[in-house]
């Protein structure tokens, strides 16, 4: 891997003049990029698009800002209508962290988004990443945007290797630090630029070399393509059979159902019932599933049935 101090700052020079005008031209027309966007539209896009493609959120973006187009709107909003609106992206943890950031904002700054990258990192459920990101994106200040498709990015055009190490090094930060332009608008500029090849040009399993506008000057493609050097290293996420799909696929049922959901009918749904009772359990620690049980309206005499009197056991979204 190319050294941080060893990039020529001419060549960085070219790369973001050229991704510049790429993007300018080509970038493409994402609901949080409009004119019109506001700092909480572009943290929300940034939390939602965190592990789930952008064709995924997009749709829920659009319905999500129609309905809490503030912080102040979405903190009130019931966790049983957040966790519906989420939907399929996955990860719903990330919808009650997302509330809780909107209460911040809301307690601490009086329902406005923060224009400074400490403040942003003091929000619950908000990484470096994301802090970084709504400073460029929503604000146009400069900060130092690294995801894994900016990584990707630096890892070929100027390190020459097939994808960066599974992990974040100290050496990428300080590489990415130093590209990163000085100004302000160029800054931002180069965040969305870099971010936007490796999305759609600089892919991980098939880049689009042929058509990349930096090919020119892409170290991986001077050096022949060579192989990735830490392939064995690299874990693939199973989804089949997983707990994550069990959790995903009960989930879906509580979303689509008008009521509490009985044991018995999620049961119906997964053909492991004791890596289900595990889920249930996981779901019901996390926030995002209540238990209780099938009657709480009370017997003959008006008093509610004990949770240990053999009552069946279901399951709904919190409220």
């Amino acid at each position: 891997m190319t050294a941080p101090d060893s990039v020529a700052p001419a060549l960085v020079a070219e790369l973001q003049e050229t991704l510049g005008d790429w993007f300018e031209r080509t970038a493409r027309p994402l609901p949080w990029r409009s004119p019109d966007r506001t700092p909480w539209g572009v943290l929300v896009s940034e939390v939602m698009s965190q592990q789930t493609p952008v064709a995924r959120v997009a749709p829920v973006w659009l319905e999500w800002m129609e309905r809490w187009p503030t912080p102040a709107a979405f903190a009130a909003a019931s966790t049983a209508d957040v966790l519906r609106a989420w939907g399929r992206l996955g990860y719903p943890r990330r919808a009650l962290r997302l509330q809780e950031c909107a209460r911040a904002v809301v307690e601490r700054h009086d329902g406005e988004v923060p224009e400074d990258e400490a403040l942003l990192l003091a929000l619950p459920g908000v990484g470096a990443y994301t802090a970084a990101a709504v400073m460029a994106f929503a604000f146009g200040r400069r900060s130092v945007v690294v995801d894994t498709n900016v990584r990707r990015v630096l890892a070929r055009t100027l390190g020459g290797d097939a994808l960066p190490m599974p992990a974040l090094t100290a050496a990428e930060s300080a590489r990415a630090a130093r590209v990163a332009p000085v100004s302000d608008d160029d800054a931002a500029l180069w965040a969305a630029s870099s971010m936007e090849l490796g999305a759609v040009v600089c892919t991980a399993r098939t880049p689009s070399c042929d058509s990349c506008p930096v090919s020119h000057l892409c170290a991986w493609r001077a050096a022949g393509y060579p192989p990735d050097e830490h392939a064995g290293r690299r874990r693939t996420q199973a989804w089949k059979g997983t707990d994550r799909q069990a959790r995903g696929t009960v989930m879906g049922a509580l979303r689509a159902a008008h009521g509490p959901v009985a044991r018995a009918v999620l049961d119906d749904l997964w053909p492991d019932a004791a890596q289900l009772g595990r889920c249930l359990a996981s779901l019901v620690e996390d926030g995002l599933v209540e238990q209780c049980d099938a009657d709480l309206s009370g017997g003959p005499d008006g008093r509610a049935p004990r949770r240990d009197a053999g009552a069946a056991q279901v399951y709904r979204l919190p409220a």
